[in-house]
């Protein structure tokens, strides 16, 4: 192998094994179970999960199950807590855990709302945050069902 070869494999290499080390922030429950997908934000990553994902997490129902939706439009059955997302500036953090490193799933509607306050937590140093990806749009798609009062 030509000495630019090397390097050229070396790089790779190092690239490649970079990529797979765990990331600061990443949740430790995604990255052992293979889990959902990360997404990298400022200040640190949350997971985007499937409805099939979150139904076989709501098994065990060991985290914070929150609906940020407004208007409310249904419910997860599960669900522990009504967040509303706030689109005039940051999301009402202070009625989350005080520990960082609690786990808290988050849906709304289409996922969209739940994605902004996932970003939101993760910069104000929460460490374990996931997201249901489509929201209860998905979650009905996949034939689950959306409860509603």
């Amino acid at each position: 192998m030509h000495f630019k070869q090397s390097v050229a494999v070396a790089l790779f290499l190092g690239a490649l094994l970079a990529a797979c080390s765990a990331q600061p922030g990443t949740p430790t429950a995604a990255s052992s179970a293979g889990i959902g997908v990360p997404v990298s934000v400022a200040g640190g990553t949350y997971t985007n999960v499937t409805p099939d994902e979150l139904a076989e997490m709501l098994k065990s129902g060991d985290f914070l199950f929150v609906n940020t939706h407004i208007p409310y439009e249904g419910e997860l059955e599960q669900t522990d807590a009504f967040i509303a997302f706030e689109d005039s500036g940051p999301q009402r953090v202070g009625e989350y855990p005080a520990d960082t490193n609690a786990t808290i799933v988050l849906y709304c509607r289409t996922g969209r709302m739940s994605s902004i306050v996932a970003e939101e937590l993760v910069q104000a140093g929460y460490t374990n945050v996931w997201n249901l990806d489509g929201g209860m749009i998905a979650w009905e798609q996949a034939g689950y069902a959306v409860l509603s009062q």
